[in-house]
């Protein structure tokens, strides 16, 4: 099936602000993509009123990515800090809704990086559906669904597979899963099967090359994905995720240590190049 297709800021910038993003977005729609993917670093980082009004001028959609930082969590934290990530969260939604997106979408549960033995995954579940509930009821009421996202076991020991992501989430309203190929590719026996478990649940979809590099060039079965992905009932957008490796905080967070294509536009542009000739076929 034909579906829009996006591509994540972080390819060329980070953090995000307004003058990277009016130099981006014109570029990324003169591309050919349909939607920008709008990180959260820090609430302020961006203007949302100035966004929506960029992105309404060029016809393209957004999506929203939240960021776990250092110091947000909620699992096994103090509750100034659980208060404080709420409210990080709560003004990520407001971005969201701002610029229109459908999800605010990553790893709302714990700061990347951070990993522990969880000796009591069902008693974590139980306290990060707690803690999350407030915010996706807020998200809900400014029609924005919580995207949950799993990630590799490198980057959390709390929620790395679908099942694990299904398993935190059950029974609370307003939350879906965000699936990233790229850590699927790593934690899951069969990707085409755990988004098969995902189906009607399945809030948001990023895509990558097994080494974060652009989609289509390295050894993952973009055919059965997206099969699946089309089975599963997701209409939603594909969105390009990947970072340059010359920024600080989310290289050294994604463990990007060397350039993953000859230039950062490549990236986009290669991985739009191959995921329009399969969903456009």
């Amino acid at each position: 099936m034909s579906r829009a297709i996006g591509v994540n800021t972080w390819v060329w910038a980070s953090p995000l602000d307004d003058e990277a993003l009016a130099r981006l977005a014109p570029r990324i729609r003169g591309w050919g993509f349909d939607t920008i993917e709008l990180p959260v670093e820090d609430l302020g980082d961006w203007d949302p009123g100035r966004a929506a009004e960029l992105l309404g001028e060029l016809g393209l959609e957004a999506t929203v990515v939240l960021v776990m930082g250092p110091g947000r969590e909620l699992v096994a934290a103090a509750d100034d800090v659980v208060a404080a990530t709420q409210d990080y969260l709560r003004g990520v939604v407001d971005a969201a809704a701002a610029v229109g997106s459908p999800v605010i979408a990553g790893p709302a549960y714990a700061s990347v990086g951070r990993t522990w033995r969880v000796d009591d995954r069902a008693a974590a579940y139980r306290e990060l559906r707690e803690h999350l509930a407030p915010v996706a009821d807020y998200a809900a009421e400014r029609g924005v669904t919580v995207a949950v996202e799993p990630l590799n076991r490198y980057e959390t020991s709390l929620i790395n597979t679908v099942d694990q992501a299904l398993e935190a989430l059950d029974g609370l309203a307003g939350c879906a899963l965000a699936l990233d190929v790229y850590h699927m590719n790593i934690e899951e026996t069969d990707l085409a099967a755990a988004i098969g478990r995902a189906a009607g649940r399945i809030g948001h979809v990023q895509v990558s090359a097994n080494d974060r590099g652009a989609p289509g060039n390295d050894h993952i079965d973009w055919s059965a994905i997206l099969s699946a992905l089309d089975a599963a009932g997701y209409a939603g957008p594909l969105v390009i995720e990947s970072f340059t490796a010359h920024n600080a905080t989310i290289a050294t967070a994604a463990s990007v240590w060397r350039p993953l294509a000859p230039t950062q536009d490549a990236i986009a542009t290669d991985g739009l190049r191959h995921l329009r000739s399969l969903t456009d076929a």
